[in-house]
């Protein structure tokens, strides 16, 4: 699997119009490229940007070989010359994106591609199912650790996910966004997430009674002993089979019952139960994990319910974002060079949230005096904020929305990762961009994070930007 060279895992109409510019002598104009979402999935308050590694990594080993220009000769409608130059290709685009982990809002970019536009477009499919893939599961694993109020979360997805990389890179994204381990070893080996699991069903039910099969666990692992209670009659049988096992093999060997898991049923009022039995018999540090089809809206209304619990293994609903499985990243141009000079470009719809921004931007995080994110501002890319000087805030779609801000601290977000095809980011690792994803959720307002009908985040344009998108919007649309 890591052995694949996809350097040909792109729309083939991306081929046909490289192939175009090549032939009209356009290949080498130098466009800008914005990637930006359109929507939140699940009509949520904010999105998490995630998959940019693995980006730098396709770039980075971007190449074709004989076999993928043999292939492409084959199919009789390219240029020999074309297919020469991808034969020597060399990626010399300048990249800039945001840090993965930052929260991000529609309609402003969290990448932009500028150089030449024939390697710009190569490149579109790759970024887009990379950043729309895990920025959609890093959302979906926000909400949920959000949702369980600061009980664990684990991802428990592998063997539901849309195929083995879904599996990987949706484990690597929920990591990102707060998740504690994930049930896929894989991960464990590539990215150090912790691999979690103990036993299913199917353990139990090889043995001849749930209590031996228990026992033989108890004593195969007693340092780290959860045990699945729920087989055959949770608070009959599982809940105090464990209690014996705790008893009798346990602490005789020194250690103590670790947890139990519940996988079906009322688990409100199991968890209520099971919790009542364990406490009378003193273990009241026995942990009580949970999973079955979980999601945010189910996990909110177990905790508003008083169900015991400390962590929740979610599989399906996570790794796959059932609710809404699509993020719906766009790849759009927005300038192109004449003479040396960008001449900004737009998009013009009928409907407003298709309307593209012209331009090459930057976007600035406007942050008020005690840290928390108050807005963003598209700006034109070599726009200085000044925090030292009062700010005008306004709704690009409605302008008379507007307000007067000072005591606050603008930073841009985003950051050079390639300049001329040359990588000269550092990427941080898994653990950092985890911590900064942290700190960063936290800086916005709860109003914003609510899972229903939430606060709608600002993102606003710099005056500049908004009468260059205006003139442009009038001289087009006639």
């Amino acid at each position: 699997m890591n052995d694949r060279k996809l350097s040909l895992l792109m729309d083939f109409y991306e081929l046909t119009m490289a192939n175009g510019y090549f032939k009209d002598n356009k290949h080498n104009e130098i466009a800008v490229f914005d990637v930006f979402f359109r929507s939140i999935p699940d009509q949520g308050g904010y999105a998490i940007f995630a998959g940019l590694e693995q980006v730098v990594d396709y770039i980075k080993n971007l190449s074709f070989g004989e076999d993928e220009i043999n292939f492409l000769r084959s199919k009789q409608v390219f240029l020999e010359d074309f297919l020469i130059y991808l034969r020597h290709f060399e990626f010399t685009c300048d990249i800039y994106s945001m840090k993965e982990g930052t929260p991000i809002f529609p309609h402003e970019p969290i990448m932009i591609v500028k150089g030449p536009i024939l390697q710009c477009q190569l490149i579109e499919t790759m970024i887009l199912l990379t950043i729309n893939h895990q920025s959609l599961i890093a959302t979906k694993s926000a909400r949920i650790v959000y949702a369980a109020q600061g009980r664990s979360v684990l991802e428990f997805g592998a063997r539901r996910a849309h195929g083995y990389d879904a599996s990987i890179f949706g484990a690597r994204a929920a990591y990102i966004s707060g998740a504690i381990g994930s049930s896929n070893t894989y991960v464990d080996y590539m990215y150090q997430i912790p691999a979690i699991g103990t036993m299913a069903h199917s353990y139990i039910q090889s043995y001849e009674t749930e209590y031996d099969a228990f026992r033989a666990y108890a004593n195969t692992y007693p340092k780290n002993t959860v045990l699945l209670v729920d087989t055959y009659n949770t608070l009959k049988e599982g809940v105090p089979n464990a209690i014996k096992i705790h008893k009798e093999i346990l602490v005789p060997m020194g250690f103590r019952l670790k947890g139990i898991r519940l996988d079906s049923g009322d688990l409100t009022y199991l968890t209520k139960e099971a919790r009542k039995m364990l406490d009378k018999e003193g273990l009241t540090d026995v942990k009580i994990t949970v999973s079955n089809s979980l999601d945010e809206y189910l996990i909110k209304e177990l905790i508003h319910q008083g169900a015991q619990i400390d962590s929740f293994g979610v599989g399906e609903r996570l790794v796959t974002a059932r609710s809404e499985a699509v993020f719906g990243g766009v790849f759009k141009l927005s300038a192109i060079e004449v003479d040396g000079e960008l001449v900004p470009k737009i998009k013009i719809s009928e409907n407003v949230a298709k309307t593209t921004t012209p331009g090459f931007k930057q976007v600035y995080r406007f942050y008020d005096e005690t840290g928390m994110a108050e807005a963003d501002v598209m700006t034109l890319f070599d726009e200085v904020v000044d925090s030292r000087e009062p700010y005008h805030l306004f709704d690009p779609n409605f302008p008379w929305k507007s307000k007067v801000i000072d005591n606050y601290t603008a930073i841009p977000l985003l950051v050079q990762i390639f300049e001329k095809g040359k990588l000269v980011y550092e990427l941080p690792s898994l653990k950092e961009i985890r911590a900064y994803a942290k700190d960063e959720h936290v800086k916005l307002w709860p109003e914003v994070l609510r899972l229903e009908k939430p606060h709608e985040y600002y993102v606003d344009l710099s005056q500049s930007l908004w009468d260059l998108k205006q003139e442009m919007i009038k001289k087009y649309k006639k």
